[in-house]
């Protein structure tokens, strides 16, 4: 196996080219799922190959509690400088753990304080919050009080409002539905731990950052009827929400680079069909971003699973 084993720690570094191509070439919905999938895999994989590169490493110290004989010489020679990788994986297995478990407690902290914060607030699906702030957030379904499921709802401010034509009003209440119909709060929070697991997967979290907006722009667009409304709605969101602190709800709101957006609505609609054919050269840059992420994906999974196999063998039955 030799070096091979390493594959799921580095392999992320392609991440970078891929997200690029993707998010250039794919249409946003089909970009946002492959995205995630593609850094919840790399991330379990590196973890994976963490976990068992301190095995290999430290099954040899005396006094550990693993099988004698994962610490024979075959098994050492799988994994490269094995007492080495061993001990810097420890702490960094343990950074790994710590910054997900912060990262999903946040989280949830965040969602639940939300969700107290509008549970006594009227209406049914939008609740219009007395704020000098301008800001608007979709608070995700979940919880429960009095024995029902509680749905997601949107929280927008009268400043917001105050700003905004009823053309406009209408985008922005199209664009949070969207969010909270197609769930993009549980791809953020994927990418957010990917990133965490793996440093190297940062850029697939800004590009699901980016592609989870242009998602619910296209759906508030065609739920409106208007690009240009929706586009006029962002930008004026964006300029009116300036002074808003950028942690408001860290674990809610997402806003993406705002010209690239409004560029993009003052464009032409993306082809509804996920795949763009492969004769064209936007085709082809999408499938090779996609053979890329796969390929990326199935060999770090590969090398997690082969060291996992050769412990596998040598555990006695």
């Amino acid at each position: 196996m030799g070096f091979f084993v390493f594959l799921p720690l580095v392999l992320p570094l392609t991440a970078w080219p891929v997200a690029r191509l993707a998010e250039s070439h794919l249409h946003p919905r089909t970009a946002t799922r492959l995205l995630t999938a593609v850094a919840v895999v790399m991330a379990v994989c590196s973890t994976l190959c963490l976990g068992l590169l301190m095995v290999v490493g430290t099954a040899q110290l005396p006094g550990n509690p693993l099988p004698d004989a994962w610490s024979d010489p075959e098994v050492r020679s799988a994994v490269p400088h094995d007492g080495v990788a061993g001990r810097l994986a420890i702490p960094a297995l343990a950074a790994v753990t710590t910054a997900c478990a912060l990262s999903l407690r946040r989280h949830r902290r965040v969602v639940r304080a939300a969700r107290r914060a509008l549970y006594g607030l009227r209406g049914s699906s939008v609740a219009v919050l007395p704020d000098d702030t301008a800001y608007a957030y979709a608070v995700p379904g979940g919880g429960r009080r009095t024995g029902e499921r509680r749905p997601g709802r949107i929280a927008v401010t009268t400043a917001l409002l105050s700003g905004l034509t009823s053309a406009e009003r209408r985008a922005l209440f199209a664009h949070e539905r969207a969010h909270l119909a197609a769930r993009h709060h549980r791809h953020l929070l994927a990418v957010r731990l990917a990133a965490r697991a793996n440093p190297f997967l940062r850029p697939l979290r800004t590009a699901v950052l980016y592609t989870a907006e242009r998602w619910a722009d296209e759906e508030a667009a065609g739920a409106v009827g208007d690009r240009r409304t929706v586009a006029r709605a962002i930008g004026k969101a964006a300029l009116l929400s300036g002074g808003a602190p950028a942690t408001t709800l860290p674990a809610l709101t997402t806003s993406g680079p705002v010209p690239r957006r409004v560029a993009a609505l003052l464009s032409p609609a993306p082809a509804q069909r996920d795949w763009p054919s492969a004769f064209t050269s936007a085709g082809l840059a999408a499938w090779g971003a996609a053979a890329g992420a796969v390929a990326s994906a199935m060999s770090s999974a590969n090398s997690a699973v082969s060291l996992f196999l050769v412990l596998w063998t040598a555990t006695p039955l």
